[in-house]
């Protein structure tokens, strides 16, 4: 079975060097087909490995494969941890990428750099499972920032434009105040156990648990909190969580592929599977768990409204994704675990699903992606129509689709938690799934329906894009629609991840849930009684009432709640005070460390001043040396008799 690991997790790598090293020799064709040949490769390995450890009962697989060094009695290595939790990951990182890989091909057909764009996508698929299969935290660390790294190639992907090396420098800066927390979390839990494998850091929990950090004589800190909350701020910068959100959206800089293999599969969802991971850590902390629950709440609710106002396609979509992360990450705060990871899996395929077809739209658009330059798109675009609504039915959580069961599910395990602030986090998940079902509709609506509003020459070439464009979005409308009735119990009250996950009982919500479910359809009656399900019809009934048969209503809600419409349109000044206190701050305070300590300091006092004070001593011993011989022979006298009066005034 090692042999298969190594297999799914270097087949993308050696694709990646192969087309971005070999790229002019083997040539666009070459580049496409060694690539896909790769992550297909991973992704039918990583299905057998899933099937045969479902099904044929395999046993967890936790061993090294390569020692990298040891220092200090401290063992660095290469290893897989493959347990459920991973294979599902894997499986899911892996059908995503291929889907992305097979639809690039449509998508960056004309593109100078499409050799390099393969290779980059299949680098980021490597980096995403080497994070996933990873047994200790060393190799976590060197996938996390793998995924860092070549987000920051493919958002600036198109490096001529100063947007997108704008937006790859805000990610790579973000994620690095992310990093900084997540690096002392990792070294919190090496102090304190001795070690960097997740079995031996596991086994010694309890330990960490009874520790804590001094901060100063009188004050300490529980040293498993402070161990897990770091640990989160790396979460909540790779999953894009307030307040280390702001460089998602500007990642829409990048190609719409990429847009779909970032937010789908790779980078933001790494938070949520290191979470998950590290379970046996965060169920020893309240303080941790609530902090992660009412942090989510609060980025489902607010980073959803964001997208009511937003009019570029990509953007809206981008701010769903913050949203459902958000939803994510308050489950894990619930410590429903299993809940989160099945919410990621569905919104993997719908939200892939509904990023290419943006993608499809902004073809046909010939790049434009403002929605008001949009409209009736319905009669050109029948397939990319059709599987956007699957998309778009998902994600709102619309009854039978794939999203309806995880984001039900996950809202009724926030509600039953007792966690310090549950109550607040469940009235947010909630009232989300009104903001989600208005912004998804909205865009729905605006984009399909309603009044043609593109230019004559436009609306005389839109036709539906070619078949590598629509067949991955058939694909994903498939998982996107129907997974949710097979996966529901066998995820959530199967114990599918019995081993990979661990609960407190005091902590155990979904465990509750499960003595009162029978069956995928019962639990979609049932639904039918609580009030998620009926928000999400009332936002859709508002989108079509405001965006489609009234719009001039929603102008007329604008003009009333203008300062409202303001800070949204604002982004609650996330960026403003990133922009204007933070960054001008920190060039202010370099500006002034510059003048004074470089200038004034280094410079002035330190290199300048020393070289003018030897000067001006030199010039006062200059005079000394005057080359006239009696001068000398004056000063050896009254040397002299300076030294004899010294002898007479001592004796």
């Amino acid at each position: 079975m090692e042999s298969i690991y190594l297999t799914i997790v270097l087949a993308p790598l050696v694709a990646a060097i192969l087309a971005g090293i070999g790229g002019r020799a083997i040539g666009r064709i070459g580049a496409q087909s060694v690539t896909i040949l790769g992550v297909a490769t991973s992704f039918a390995l990583s299905a057998l490995v899933l099937k045969r450890m479902v099904f044929d009962g395999a046993p967890t697989f936790d061993a090294p494969v390569y020692t990298w060094l040891v220092s200090d009695g401290v063992t660095m290595q290469v290893g897989f941890l493959i347990d459920h939790l991973s294979a599902l990951m894997m499986v899911v990182v892996t059908f995503v990428s291929l889907m992305v890989h097979i639809y690039t091909i449509g998508y960056m057909h004309d593109d100078p750099g499409y050799q390099r764009f393969f290779s980059y996508i299949s680098l980021f698929t490597f980096s995403m499972l080497m994070l996933v299969m990873a047994n200790n935290f060393m190799q976590l660390f060197f996938g996390w920032e793998a995924v860092g790294v070549v987000s920051y190639l493919l958002i600036g992907f198109w490096y001529t434009r100063p947007s997108a090396i704008f937006a790859n420098m805000k990610a790579f800066l973000v994620n690095r105040v992310g990093d900084f927390g997540f690096v002392l979390g990792i070294a919190a839990v090496l102090y304190y156990t001795g070690s960097l494998d997740y079995s031996t850091v596991f086994a010694h929990a309890h330990a960490i648990a009874a520790a804590r950090v001094q901060i100063t004589p009188t004050i300490s800190w529980s040293a498993i909190s402070f161990t897990c909350i770091c640990l989160f701020i790396g979460a909540m910068g790779k999953s894009a969580q307030m307040p280390l959100h702001v460089w998602l959206p500007d990642s829409m800089e990048g190609p719409t592929p990429i847009s779909a293999l970032i937010h789908a599969a790779t980078m933001v969802t790494a938070g949520i599977f290191m979470v998950a991971r590290m379970s046996p850590l965060f169920e020893l902390s309240n303080t941790a768990l609530s902090t992660v629950l009412v942090i989510g709440a609060t980025t489902s609710f607010f980073m959803g409204l964001l997208g009511v106002v937003a009019n570029d396609i990509k953007r809206v979509i981008a701010y769903s994704t913050l949203s459902q992360l958000g939803y994510m990450t308050a489950a894990l705060g619930a410590s429903a675990y299993a809940s989160a990871i099945f919410h990621l899996m569905t919104h993997a395929f719908f939200k892939a699903l509904l990023f290419l077809a943006a993608g499809s739209v902004i073809i046909a658009m010939h790049h434009e992606q403002d929605m008001r330059k949009m409209g009736g798109l319905r009669k050109y675009m029948p397939i990319t129509y059709w599987t956007c609504l699957v998309g778009s039915l998902a994600l709102i959580g619309f009854p039978g689709t794939a999203g309806f069961f995880s984001k039900d599910a996950l809202i009724e395990a926030i509600g039953r938690s007792q966690l310090p602030g549950a109550g607040y986090a469940y009235a947010c998940v909630t009232a989300g799934a009104f903001v989600t079902a208005l912004y998804t509709f909205r865009m729905f609506f605006m984009t399909f329906h309603g009044e043609e509003r593109m230019d004559h020459h436009t609306r005389d070439h839109l036709h539906e894009s070619p078949w590598v464009v629509t067949l991955p979005l058939v694909l994903l409308a498939i998982p996107s629609a129907v997974v949710g009735w097979f996966a529901i119990r066998p995820l959530l009250f199967g114990n599918f991840f019995a081993g990979a996950i661990q609960v407190a009982p005091t902590h155990d919500v979904l465990g509750a849930m499960g003595t009162e479910f029978h069956g995928p359809t019962a639990f979609l009656l049932s639904a039918f009684g609580g009030l998620p399900i009926w928000l999400a019809a009332a936002g859709v009934v508002c989108a079509w009432l405001f965006f489609l048969k009234r719009p001039e209503l929603a102008d007329a809600v604008e003009r009333r709640f203008h300062g409202l419409y303001r800070v949204l349109v604002a982004k609650y000044g996330f960026d403003w005070f990133n922009e204007n206190v933070l960054a001008a701050g920190a060039r202010r305070l370099g500006s002034g460390l510059w003048r004074f300590g470089d200038q004034d300091v280094i410079d002035g006092a330190l290199v300048n001043g020393s070289a003018r004070t030897v000067g001006w001593f030199s010039s006062v011993i200059r005079t000394v040396q005057s080359g006239y011989l009696y001068h000398y022979a004056f000063a050896m006298i009254l040397g002299l008799a300076s030294l004899l009066m010294w002898l007479l005034w001592r004796t």
